[in-house]
């Protein structure tokens, strides 16, 4: 098997990992009915305004990839490194984003009810205006979050470390369980 190059092959289900995946071969292996890509290196990879539910980038190294206005709903992106990744307007409802680092990341506008974001690294992240109707940020670390505009109506909040800054008064609070 040639695993030379930017080629990637499928290994029942995964990818090689440590090899770059690009959007080209991740949007082809998706359309053809692949849906797993677990451990996958996807390294600022352009995939903004994709299609991809119910995909599962578990553990996948997605630092930096543009994902603006993707279609992530009910995505399996637990353990993924999404740092300093573009997800503004992106659809991750019914995510399971649970211990994902998201540093820096950009989820302004981001649709995320209901999803998993237990134990979420969400520092300095981009928060603005973000849904997280329903979610669960149980153990979720906000720290240096902006938070202006955010929605967490009924979201689930204990032992989450939350941002202090002056920003939180424009975050809706009402309901949330903590």
């Amino acid at each position: 098997m040639n695993l030379s190059g930017e080629e990637i092959h499928s290994l029942d289900g995964k990818y090689a990992e440590g090899k770059l995946m690009n959007s080209t071969q991740l949007l082809r292996d998706y359309g053809s009915g692949q849906r797993s890509f677990q451990n996958a290196y996807c390294h600022q990879i352009d995939l903004r305004g994709a299609a991809l539910s119910q995909i599962n980038l578990s553990g996948a190294d997605l630092s930096q990839a543009d994902l603006a206005s993707t279609n992530l709903n009910g995505a399996n992106l637990s353990y993924a490194n999404l740092t300093d990744a573009d997800l503004s307007q992106a659809d991750l409802r019914s995510a399971n984003l649970s211990q994902v680092n998201l540093i820096g990341a950009d989820l302004s506008g981001a649709k995320l009810g209901r999803a998993n974001l237990k134990g979420a690294d969400l520092r300095c992240a981009n928060l603005s205006h973000a849904d997280f109707i329903g979610a669960c940020l149980d153990g979720a670390e906000l720290s240096g979050a902006e938070l202006n505009g955010a929605n967490i109506t009924q979201a689930e909040l204990s032992q989450t470390a939350r941002h202090s800054g002056e920003s939180r008064r424009w975050v809706t609070w009402a309901g949330g369980r903590s």
